[in-house]
């Protein structure tokens, strides 16, 4: 997929932030995992936070989605001080993460998995039951809406492909509320057709005012659908770029560049 992409960026430049991350720094005993990292993510934004293994994307990923309490530094959510003290805080509130092994049943429906755990019932006490009608028709049309046309409601998670099982967890969070979602790594395991089906599903959600977070190693995914791009590494963020303000050469130097500095001095026995 090339940068002159399809896609249209709506400017959420005007808009407060949902979330915001002040020098956000978190240690697990002398390891600094994350050494003072700032992001923010508007309605409606695409922001990519791009960074290579070892830099700081899953810690950073748990600290935002309230599994990890920061060390020190400070994060608002919609302009108030923010304290989740478990990650159902964090979903509640409309912080949805979709990880990149899926927690998905792949023998069970399509159906019964976006409804996993929150099923609607009809009927009450003992006459209360799972009301597969009204689940099916919502699943269906979730699914219609993000260009997943299914062969039925009862199709088995396990016949999708890698692309349609993310748009499944994507319509699955925002049907349920989100206001943030953290995708991380989304395309890193799929063919060109594929990712391009996913980065046309995070276009539809943030149609909706939904501000995503776009967690990848892969820049020109990154550059597809990204409205702000900020390099994580080793631990921090290396400045905030708008779309049109940086090249992918620039992004990929700026990724790679802490990497082989690091090892450079390692086997130079720091001389350098």
């Amino acid at each position: 997929m090339t940068e002159d992409t399809k896609f249209h960026h709506g400017d959420a430049t005007d808009a407060a932030p949902i979330v915001e991350m002040k020098d956000i720094e978190k240690h697990f005993g002398n390891i600094i995992a994350l050494a003072g990292v700032s992001f923010d993510v508007k309605p409606g934004e695409c922001h990519c936070l791009l960074g290579d293994n070892g830099a700081g994307k899953s810690t950073f990923i748990k600290t935002m989605s309230g599994v990890h309490k920061p060390t020190k530094g400070e994060i608002f959510f919609e302009g108030k001080p923010l304290h989740f003290d478990t990650p159902r805080d964090a979903m509640e509130a409309g912080i949805a993460t979709v990880f990149q092994d899926l927690a998905m049943i792949p023998l069970m429906s399509v159906t019964r998995n976006f409804f996993m755990g929150r099923e609607p019932t009809k009927g009450k006490g003992l006459l209360k039951r799972f009301d597969v009608e009204a689940a099916n028709d919502i699943c269906m049309e979730e699914m219609r809406n993000m260009g997943i046309n299914l062969r039925g409601p009862d199709q088995a998670v396990g016949t999708l492909s890698g692309g349609e099982r993310q748009t499944v967890a994507i319509a699955r969070a925002v049907y349920f509320g989100a206001k943030i979602l953290i995708l991380d790594e989304p395309t890193s395991a799929l063919g060109v057709r594929q990712t391009s089906n996913v980065l046309a599903t995070i276009d539809k959600v943030r149609s909706q005012g939904v501000g995503v977070v776009f967690i990848s190693h892969n820049v020109r995914h990154a550059l597809a659908v990204g409205d702000r791009f900020t390099v994580l590494n080793r631990g921090k963020t290396l400045g905030t770029a708008k779309r049109g303000e940086i090249t992918p050469e620039e992004l990929q130097d700026l990724m790679a560049g802490g990497q082989e500095m690091a090892q450079l001095e390692g086997s130079l026995g720091g001389t350098v």
